[in-house]
Parts: structure tokens; sequence; C-alpha cells
């Protein structure tokens, strides 16, 4: 009988000689309370030049009509999957639940999407391109259709071993398929990227998952590339502050919801610690307050340190207000 490892080194050779047109595509997102918001999301997809193969919803616990208003969605291109999930998991959770399912389901390759990031017609066709490799987590470019620049800042290789941060198209270096980092929204996550680093994690719950893990990507050696012909049309934030600490760059959004603060401090503490260490995820810690205490006030400082302090001892999950 052949063992585990050795059914899973097949099934990932075949997988990577499996050519761009053939693999079995799936599209992930999470979704509460914005059915129209998902809606158009699935219709953008079903309007695809070369559709997914399956689409999956999670679903957190909506108290308005989004499941309804999905599973009567008629003459789709593909099976939707609306998965109901048992209790809100924000983002996170949501997108690992799909994911799972998806890949369970067969998928070579599971494109990650947010409700309200929408493909543009030819963005799937685009992002497979001519070839296929199973060790590059390709993505997709977001735009902000407001603003036409970047729905977030990219960092994109600067030719020298190094990074340098770009924030519309004609900051992009030329060619279709360049070398990037750090990515979550828009990307395609082949099967044996997903076999290797294990499955998102969901107690993250949300604002920590898009940077926790694409590095577990670079941690198990596997690179990131933006498909720069692929677009998504996907709101930035409105009140985004880029600060410079100790060389890195660090984004802060001006009154941010309690819920939303909290997740983005605590994730982040948690995260420094694990890839940096104690020194650099208390410097991290005390920016973070200074910079809330500047912009929003110091009414907000007793949240920081709930945040700090349960990413510090690693305390994820659902946020139970302290």
């Amino acid at each position: 009988m052949k063992s585990r490892n050795s059914i899973i080194s097949h099934e990932n050779q075949r997988r990577s000689q499996t050519a761009a047109t053939e693999l079995r595509i799936s599209a992930v997102f999470a979704t509460m309370n914005r059915a129209a918001t998902a809606v158009v999301c699935v219709r953008a997809l079903a309007a695809q030049t070369r559709p997914p193969d399956l689409v999956v919803v999670a679903d957190n616990v909506s108290s308005d009509d989004t499941v309804s208003a999905l599973e009567n969605l008629l003459d789709l291109p593909f099976p939707l999957i609306v998965h109901r999930m048992r209790e809100n998991l924000g983002n996170a959770g949501g997108v690992e639940e799909s994911m799972d399912l998806a890949f369970a389901k067969g998928s070579d390759a599971v494109w990650i999407l947010d409700d309200d990031s929408w493909p543009r017609p030819d963005a799937l066709e685009q992002l497979l391109g001519d070839a296929w490799n199973p060790d590059v987590v390709r993505h997709s470019m977001q735009i902000d259709p407001m603003t036409h620049r970047f729905t977030w800042p990219l960092q994109v290789t600067d030719g020298a071993g190094g990074w340098r941060l770009v924030d519309s198209m004609e900051d992009m270096p030329s060619g279709n398929f360049i070398k990037t980092r750090i990515i979550w929204t828009g990307a395609l996550l082949p099967h044996k990227v997903w076999e290797s680093v294990g499955p998102v994690n969901g107690d993250l719950f949300i604002r920590g998952e898009d940077e926790e893990y694409p590095w577990r990507f670079e941690q198990a050696g596997f690179t990131q590339e933006a498909a720069v012909l692929s677009i998504l049309d996907h709101p930035g934030p409105v009140n985004l502050v880029h600060l410079t600490l100790f060389g890195k760059s660090l984004f802060f959004e001006r009154g941010l919801a309690d819920w939303k603060l909290y997740y983005k401090v605590r994730n982040m503490v948690w995260l420094k610690r694990r890839q940096s260490g104690a020194i650099k995820a208390l410097s991290m810690a005390i920016t973070y307050a200074l910079v809330t205490a500047r912009i929003d006030g110091t009414q907000r400082l007793s949240l920081v340190w709930e945040a700090v302090r349960d990413g510090w001892c690693g305390r994820l999950g659902k946020w139970k207000r302290g």
C-alpha cells in the first residue's frame, strides 16, 4: 500500500504537469450581511472569459438575505456552494473553511477574493497566463475605482535583491509578471503551496491573515508574483496614514472601529513577535500606541493596551471584550 507522502508527492507531480488551461480553479470569499455586494462578486466571476470551475462563499451567519440571494442565483457557469458557518469567525475563519472545502472538492488552485474585490472580465484568464508553476503564488492587481491607484501599496522587486513600495500601475516595473511579496486578496494559491504551509489561521479572525499567510509562503520557500493584466476593482481605505519606523513602512487607518483596531494591533504584535522577536514586537506595540494617541486620541489607549496584551500572550480567536 502506498504511503500518504508518496500519494501526495504523486498528486503534486500530476498537478505541476497540468497545463494552465486544464487546471481546476475555485474562487472563494467570505461575507456577512452584504447580500448585494456578494451577489455582484459572484456575477463578476460568472462573467469571466475563463470562469472558475467552482465558487465557494463562506457566510459568517448573516442576519439579512445574503444566503438566499446567493442561493437563488441562476444560470451560473459553475457550481456555487454557500458554506454556512456555524458562527462568525471573521474573514480569516471564513476563507479557511471555504478554501479547505474547495481543495477537498479537487481544486488545483484557489483564488482568494474579498466580497468587494470584483474581477474584471478577463482577470482569471490573465492570471493563469501561458504557463503554470505550482511553486509560485501568482496574484491579481487590486485597483481602487475611486482613485485608480492600488487598493494597498504593493511590495515589488527593486531589481537588486530588495523591495520597494509602489501604489500605481505607472510605478510598476515592465513586464506582465512581476516578483512581489506579502499579497492576500487576489492570490491564486496552488494546491502544492496549501499542502506545504497548511490552512489559513482562522484564529486571526480579521486583519492579520493577509500578512501572516503570505509570510508562511516565503518561509516555506515559495515565491509570489503579480499578474499585471489581471485586475480586481477593490475599494481602498479612505484615511490611510503611511509612517516609516526603523526603515520599515507602517500603515494606519484613521477612525477605525474598535473591533478593527483591536484585531489589527493584536495580530500584528503577535506576528511581529513570531517573525522578529520580543524587542521588535515591543517597538511595534509602542508605535501603535503613540500613533493611535496622536491620530485618534488618548481615549483609545486602553483598547490598544488590551490588543497588545492579547497579541503578546498569543490570545487569538474572536475578541472577548475585556
